[in-house]
């Protein structure tokens, strides 16, 4: 019996921040995990990599040690990109990671480490296919530009060696707690084949880039506008502007930027996934280790406002003002909230312009105001201010330590008695 369509919101939540690992042949060339398409790499020249690929320093352990130093929950693994290698010992194509000088299954090991420490174990797998002789390359988006000679484009196959690939995966390597498909880009509609994955991984949740409805949303690289999602999300990120998978010479993000992007993407109600691309030797760069554990010691202070919160951005905090005649917005203290009870938490997510923060159209006060950051407790007062003289007296949070903490993302704790949050 097929099992009911699996309602994502009950188990979703319970885990918000999340590593995503691109790691593959591409790792090699050290440009883009997309050299093929985006580069000018052949395919013939790209193919003959995995006789290069021998990461002989790969220790799944030290990347767990590594996600829970960031706080993360859950480790989301690319087991085969676009470029149809596969990072696990499979039966259906001799392109896989048992035919490098390595000739180990990666994927093995990285899930024996997570099911031993307990940490849910994810899979990414890419519905194109650059290299299997039944995916109909067409040069859309995310696909080579055509067949190559002795390939049999034919869809349906294709999807039955995907069902079989899956088979593996969904039976070899313990309990999944994610299925990440990737653009869909022959658009491919078998709402089955989700189902029957539920059947081998019974309360697996599964993103909605696939041949089916999906339980969660993926929005990449951008930060949705407004205060919430209007149903389950998980954003991802990575480290790198450039690429997903390790780039020699690549632009990272700063560490402020990640913290901001997390603190949005958490405080509007959604999960995060943030990516990391290990070297071709199976370690992590040493720029990438210092982001997480940066971005970690952050995290780790502030997560009580994201675990067990809801958005609650309507309650006040976007003071945006249209100035008469000119008709110009101006926009001066825009943060979002979020609640536990009758705990409220601010998330200064964007630089402030000051050392307070002005909650409208709020006007009562809180028993206790501390900054997660650093513990420290805050003055607070519902003033009159010059700025509002036409309105009403609001509440103001006040002496944050806007210079001394420039660098990170500040989170203000405010404590109510009962009948406020009501």
């Amino acid at each position: 019996m097929i099992p009911k369509f699996h309602d994502a919101r009950d188990v979703f939540f319970e885990r918000r921040f999340g590593l995503f690992v691109h790691w593959g042949l591409y790792a090699v060339p050290a440009w883009h995990e997309q050299i093929l398409w985006r580069g000018k790499m052949k395919r013939k020249e790209y193919e003959q990599l995995i006789h290069q690929f021998n990461p002989t320093e790969f220790d799944p352990d030290a990347w767990l040690d590594l996600v829970e130093e960031a706080g993360m929950q859950y480790v989301c693994f690319t087991t085969k990109h676009h470029d149809g290698f596969c990072m696990w010992d499979t039966a259906q194509t001799e392109y896989n990671i048992m035919n490098t000088p390595y000739g180990k299954d990666i994927l093995g090991m990285l899930a024996e480490a997570c099911h031993r420490r307990n940490i849910p174990l994810s899979l990414y797998y890419s519905c194109p296919d650059w290299h299997h002789p039944n995916y109909p390359n067409q040069g859309r988006h995310h696909e080579m530009f055509g067949p190559r000679s002795g390939d049999e484009p034919d869809i349906e196959k294709y999807y039955g060696f995907v069902k079989k690939q899956l088979e593996e995966l969904l039976t070899k390597y313990g309990t999944i707690y994610q299925l990440f498909w990737d653009v869909n880009v022959a658009e491919y509609y078998d709402p089955s084949i989700n189902d029957w994955i539920r059947t081998l991984q019974p309360g697996i949740l599964i993103n909605d880039r696939g041949p089916g409805k999906g339980d969660y949303n993926t929005p990449e690289r951008h930060v949705p506008e407004g205060g919430s999602f209007s149903k389950p999300t998980e954003a991802c990120q990575s480290l790198g502007r450039e690429s997903w998978g390790f780039r020699t010479d690549e632009d990272y993000y700063s560490h402020k930027f990640l913290m901001q992007s997390v603190d949005k993407i958490l405080a509007m109600g959604g999960n995060y996934l943030l990516n990391v691309g290990p070297k071709p030797d199976g370690t992590i760069a040493e720029e990438n280790v210092q982001a997480l554990r940066k971005i970690g010691s952050w995290y780790n202070l502030v997560k009580e406002a994201f675990e067990g919160t809801t958005p609650a951005s309507d309650m006040g905090g976007n003071d945006e003002i249209v100035m008469a005649g000119s008709q110009r917005k101006v926009e001066r203290d825009h943060v979002l909230l979020t609640r536990k009870g009758n705990t409220i938490y601010i998330h200064l997510y964007r630089d402030i312009q000051s050392a307070s923060v002005v909650l409208k159209p709020l006007d009562v006060m809180p028993r206790k105001a501390v900054l997660l950051n650093n513990g420290q407790e805050l003055p607070f007062s519902v003033d009159l201010l010059p700025w509002y003289w036409k309105e009403k007296p609001y509440l103001r949070i006040r002496n944050l330590p806007v210079n001394e903490l420039s660098d990170t993302v500040m989170v203000i704790k405010l404590e109510f008695d009962e009948e406020v949050c009501e």
